[in-house]
């Protein structure tokens, strides 16, 4: 009976947030906007496939492209000012300088300018193409809208985005200043679930100088995972910085799960961003439901609903590229 009251108050959180997650949004967004815009050609059919074809031979892309849609959306909006070249934008930011997928952008908005040029925007391709990724990497199909246009302006001085180090509440925090909840928080950094760093993220942070003291190990990490961690995966020697680390078990790295809420409750996070949502009781019970539960395929896609349409330009405001990482 404690059970099964257990898991009817968890359904009934999850339909609060699953209702909470859904309203709201741009008004003049809307599902099927280019219907009938490009010709005979089914804009978003055109997205899945090329998306598809770069999954089938580069099942990172989803990382990539997830990565990139909250450096986008993060900086004044999901805009496509990321995706502008040029001395000062925001790719020369220092946390954009890893970013990668952009390649992929580019051959879908030369597709589609093929097709039916300037009518399909750039921030509406991050956002289509994320979603298709999604998907194909084992997440839930989801419908997303569009009609967003992209801005004239990209600046690096604009790029503040989250420390690898930040609490559970400075996390928060900064995701409320963006409109979502602390919910909405906590199911976007689990986009980790096929998220990579390298060993330079976390030697001192978390290995060899936790608190600034040398030699001293965080405290918060599975003594097993920070012993393989420090003997083979990033030996204490500036030759292992670049050694890569999964965010998320090997084996689940390439597929959208819960199985990285799953470590955090191990005590097996890698950022301390990550592990620090365990550690916060704010927080926690949020990661619990996630890891206990079915719910983290149906929430995701709600919250990556959310942050794609945080500050969009709709209607006449900005412009359609032709190219996308360069103004008209």
């Amino acid at each position: 009976m404690a059970m099964a009251r257990v898991a009817t108050a968890a359904l009934m959180v999850a339909a609060a947030v699953l209702l909470g997650l859904a309203g709201g949004g741009h008004a003049q967004l809307q599902n099927g906007f280019y219907k009938g815009k490009c010709g005979a050609n089914d804009v978003e059919a055109v997205v899945q496939g090329i998306v598809r074809a770069r999954f089938a031979r580069d099942a990172p892309i989803v990382a990539y492209l997830l990565r990139m849609q909250f450096h986008e959306c993060a900086v004044n909006g999901c805009d496509g000012g990321l995706l502008i070249d040029g001395p000062g934008t925001e790719k020369t930011a220092s946390p954009n300088l890893s970013v990668k997928g952009y390649d992929l952008i580019a051959d879908i908005k030369a597709e589609l300018e093929r097709r039916c040029p300037g009518v399909v925007s750039c921030s509406d391709i991050q956002i289509l193409a994320t979603r298709d990724a999604v998907a194909l990497a084992g997440g839930q199909p989801y419908a997303v809208r569009t009609g967003r246009r992209d801005r004239r302006q990209s600046r690096a001085s604009d790029v503040v985005l989250p420390a690898p180090d930040s609490t559970a509440a400075q996390t928060v925090a900064y995701f409320g200043k963006l409109g979502l909840s602390a919910f909405d928080a906590v199911l976007l950094l689990g986009a980790h679930t096929v998220g990579a760093t390298h060993c330079g993220a976390i030697k001192d942070s978390r290995l060899y100088r936790y608190g600034g003291r040398a030699g001293a190990t965080d405290p918060a990490l599975d003594p097993y995972y920070a012993f393989v961690y420090k003997t083979w995966v990033c030996p204490n020697a500036a030759a292992s910085d670049g050694n890569v680390v999964f965010l998320d078990d090997q084996w689940s790295a390439l597929r959208v799960d819960s199985n990285y809420y799953k470590l955090l409750q191990r005590h097996r996070g890698v950022l301390p961003c990550d592990q620090n949502l365990y550690g916060d009781g704010s927080t926690r019970w949020i990661v619990d439901l996630l890891a206990n539960s079915d719910l983290f395929p149906s929430l995701f896609p709600q919250a990556l609903i959310k942050l794609g349409e945080v500050n969009v330009l709709t209607g006449t405001q900005g412009e359609i590229r032709k190219v996308c990482s360069k103004f008209n």
